[in-house]
């Protein structure tokens, strides 16, 4: 794993989907109901929640408020794919993967790879 791409996909994105399955558990839907509206099965949901997916990360507060602030209208709207997206490009902006990346493989401080 080499690129800053192959860090979302192995680190972001698991951790990202874990905090949307906790928040909307934390609202009393279903594992059904969440694996359906998340696009993953019912044995994912059971190992986020059991923290065996997608807990190498932790997220910050702003981000884990974006989440719960999201979980609403993915209800309502059955968004997820545009919320999930939308999420993504903020933690992008914010260049938190840059610290992933630097724990994660090896890359220089400094590095400008991404931007």
């Amino acid at each position: 794993m080499d690129t800053p791409q192959e860090v979302e996909v192995w680190f972001v994105m698991p951790a990202l989907r874990r905090q949307f399955v906790f928040s909307l558990k934390k609202q009393g839907l279903k594992q059904k109901n969440i694996a359906k509206m998340l696009g993953i099965t019912e044995a994912a949901v059971s190992q986020y929640l059991r923290n065996k997916r997608g807990d190498a990360i932790k997220f910050s507060e702003g981000v884990l408020k974006e989440v719960e602030a999201t979980c609403a209208r993915i209800v309502d709207n059955n968004s997820f794919r545009t919320e999930f997206q939308n999420i993504l490009k903020k933690i992008r902006e914010s260049r938190y993967i840059c610290s992933i990346c630097h724990d994660h493989i090896e890359s220089k401080k400094n590095c400008k790879i991404c931007y």
